[in-house]
């Protein structure tokens, strides 16, 4: 019989990088996979990808922190959706990696604030590898440098109607550009939180990264901390 770190080593996890991706394709998308991952007939997924400039807000939404009025976002290009994942407002665009992991958490041993944990922590080795300290904020969920935020954190947990547990979806945005603080993030409070900036791999480091460069080196480092291969 194997033992139960052997069994947990043969998960397996589809991890692609799919582009530019309109954000309500994506979103369907994420549905439909949970609904077939539920039903075992999909495997696991990690989605990695960019979208077009858009803002959106979650459950815990506060509309006085998008800063535009609906004539300047039609003029700058940028959808607004309300949206089902837990957060306030955030912003989605080209030079930015958006990351859905759609996996499946079993109800036995359950801890969905570890959950978050690890997806930060995912981030923070990443970042390490170059010699960049991510940090947490106790009362904020993401990946922060000094007190700029490199990493939005946003998910939901969709209750299993198969099984005893939940498939997650939704996920992390990662900033790669250099500049994307005042590309999209200028035009709202980020998160609702006021008294801290954000910032990018590349402002931070100098380097021209791209976003699919950075996708290539992310995915092996979340399949090992969720136990995939």
């Amino acid at each position: 019989m194997q033992k139960p770190e052997q069994q947990l080593s043969q998960k397996q996890l589809d991890a692609h990088y799919i582009g530019m991706l309109d954000y309500k394709e994506a979103w369907d998308l994420q549905k439909q996979y949970v609904k077939e991952i539920d039903k075992e007939e999909r495997s696991e997924t990690l989605l990695l990808l960019q979208h077009p400039p858009t803002y959106t807000l979650g459950t815990d939404r506060h509309p006085e922190h998008l800063l535009l009025n609906d004539a300047a976002l039609q003029e700058q290009g940028i959808a607004l959706y309300e949206i089902d994942r837990g957060g306030d407002i955030t912003y989605h665009g080209p030079g930015q990696l958006v990351g859905y992991p759609l996996i499946y958490l079993d109800a036995a041993g359950l801890d969905l604030h570890g959950y978050l944990r690890n997806v930060e922590e995912v981030i923070i080795e990443w970042l390490s590898q170059y010699g960049i300290k991510g940090t947490r904020k106790q009362q904020y969920t993401g990946v922060w440098v000094g007190d700029e935020k490199i990493t939005a954190i946003g998910v939901k947990f969709n209750r299993s109607r198969q099984r005893r547990g939940f498939i997650t979806s939704h996920g992390f945005a990662l900033n790669i550009k250099s500049g994307i603080a005042s590309d999209g993030f200028s035009g709202i409070v980020p998160c609702g939180i006021q008294e801290f900036g954000v910032t990018s791999f590349n402002d931070i480091t100098g380097d021209q990264m791209t976003v699919e460069e950075a996708a290539a080196q992310i995915a092996p480092i979340f399949k090992r901390h969720f136990g995939f291969v």
